[in-house]
């Protein structure tokens, strides 16, 4: 593996000589507590410490409205609208939830306009340390520890941050910028003892090894926990509209006035909204909010872990922070733990 070394006095200079070269988002923090990934020009706009931001780096991956074909009486033309850009300061979490949505969209038939958008983006990972709030499960997730995704990653220490080079884009950036110290066998020592402390810190939030949830899933589908959310939910859409790994869209053909021209587009779209399961004659799949929120929760838990061999939860929280109804998912896990407990618990 290889290091490097930015001492913090320069870590600004960094930060231009990144965004010279091409759109740098970062967290920013917004007050009351609340972060969220903008464009930045400097390092004095970035928040270094933060929980997760409102909307994750997903966003820039798979916009919330985007344009995918444009046509006239006479011709079509597909759309592929990007940026290139480098996103500083990704989480463990989100990096987890990015290689979630690779795996989703190069499946085939192949997204072009993510797997474009996806190649054009520098990823540069963010270590969180101690300052995460009660709504995350990252050790539950096992997702508080880096494991790969990203172009570099930093570690911050109280003088300087600690880069891990993990791709030939990563070496370029540092090589390029000439702002870099090489690594030595005291700042490799210091970041394991760094992550030996932090795995003291992220503690395991439920009574249930990772391994053992897709299990829980296997018994409870028929829960009376679901009969409880359906009690609660609003059926707003906002867990959903947070989550690093939730993808569903909706395709919209949107004619001109002039009726000879118009745009294709798609836009996120959500399992939590009533509309989303019905089909013509007006038949619903799933009516009632709590099977909306079993769907969600399977869609985690269970699905993609017969599919992708993964869970598509990464722990982040957001669900658990935007819920208007106090839906917390750590809570429903225990609901379902204690109803359905395991054999082997």
């Amino acid at each position: 593996m290889a290091y490097a070394v930015l001492q913090k006095g320069r870590f600004d200079d960094f930060i231009v000589a990144l965004a010279a070269q091409r759109k740098v988002m970062a967290p920013v923090s917004k007050g009351y507590g609340h972060f969220e990934f903008e464009e930045v020009r400097s390092a004095t706009e970035i928040a270094l410490r933060y929980i997760p931001t409102i909307l994750p780096p997903k966003k820039y991956f798979m916009p919330q409205r985007e344009t995918i074909l444009q046509y006239t009486s006479d011709s079509i033309e597909a759309v592929v609208d990007f940026d290139p850009m480098a996103i500083f300061g990704v989480h463990t979490c989100d990096l987890a939830g990015i290689q979630c949505l690779n795996m989703v969209f190069s499946e085939r038939p192949k997204d072009y306009n993510y797997l474009v958008r996806k190649n054009n983006i520098i990823i540069i990972g963010l270590e969180c340390g101690d300052y995460c709030d009660q709504y995350a499960s990252c050790a539950m997730m096992n997702s508080e520890m880096p494991n790969g995704g990203y172009d570099l990653f930093v570690t911050e220490f109280d003088e300087y941050l600690l880069f891990h080079v993990s791709t030939q884009t990563g070496e370029d950036i540092v090589k390029s910028t000439g702002l870099f110290e090489t690594a030595d066998a005291s700042h490799k020592s210091r970041l394991a003892e760094y992550r030996k402390k932090k795995k003291s810190i992220f503690k395991k939030e439920l009574p249930i090894d990772s391994k053992d949830i897709a299990l829980l899933f296997d018994k409870c589908f028929e829960s009376k926990v679901w009969d409880e959310l359906n009690d609660r939910c609003l059926a707003c859409g906002n867990c959903n509209n947070v989550c690093p790994t939730c993808y569903c869209f909706d395709v919209i053909d949107e004619p001109a006035l002039d009726l000879t021209s118009g745009v294709r587009y798609r836009r996120w779209d959500s399992c939590q909204l009533e509309t989303f399961a019905r089909v013509a004659g007006g038949a619903n799949f799933r009516e009632n909010r709590g099977a909306r929120q079993r769907h969600r929760y399977y869609r985690k838990f269970s699905y993609p872990v017969k599919k992708f061999f993964r869970y598509f939860c990464t722990g982040c929280g957001r669900c658990s922070r935007a819920c208007m109804a106090n839906i917390r998912l750590k809570d429903v896990l225990m609901d379902l733990i204690k109803a359905h407990p395991l054999d082997n618990a």
